[in-house]
């Protein structure tokens, strides 16, 4: 079977990703300004998340973060974010790499990515037995949609 080269999904899954990584490294940078705030959901099992054990057991494959009002030392990386935030009045640090993120939405300005999680980095993806390439992830991008809640949310 032919190696496939020129694999569009998997840029622009890259390029969509970025706008994320740029989202929260302007948001960790400089505050969020006026009506901005994140739902930032993320698949709890995927390599290299880190969360409590208790978030796990609560949220054991997916999990969605506010980003608005209160949350501290958010840094972020080229390749994931660090954010602490409370759940029940206790401070818990969350590392969420952006290959893990499901979804991204801004409701204030009605902006919303979807994601498929990624279980491996794009580059240097193997394929099967076949020689074919591993399932790439499907993106969406259009308006967020103002009727999903948050899975779980920080304390405000």
């Amino acid at each position: 079977m032919e190696q496939e080269y020129l694999r569009y999904d998997q840029m622009v899954d890259t390029a969509l990703r970025g706008v994320v990584r740029d989202s929260l490294r302007q948001a960790a940078e400089h505050g969020l300004h006026g009506d901005h705030h994140f739902y930032v959901s993320f698949d709890t099992t995927h390599e290299g998340v880190e969360i409590p054990g208790a978030l796990r057991a609560q949220y054991p494959e997916e999990m969605t973060i506010v980003l608005q009002h209160r949350f501290w030392d958010l840094d972020v990386d080229e390749t994931g974010f660090g954010v602490t935030l409370t759940f029940g009045g206790n401070p818990a640090r969350l590392i969420v790499p952006f290959s893990a993120i499901t979804s991204f939405n801004d409701p204030s300005v009605n902006f919303g990515l979807q994601f498929s999680a990624l279980q491996e980095h794009l580059e240097g993806e193997e394929g099967g037995e076949d020689g074919a390439a591993g399932e790439t992830a499907e993106v969406e991008a259009g308006p967020a949609d103002p009727e999903t809640e948050p899975a779980a949310a920080a304390e405000s």
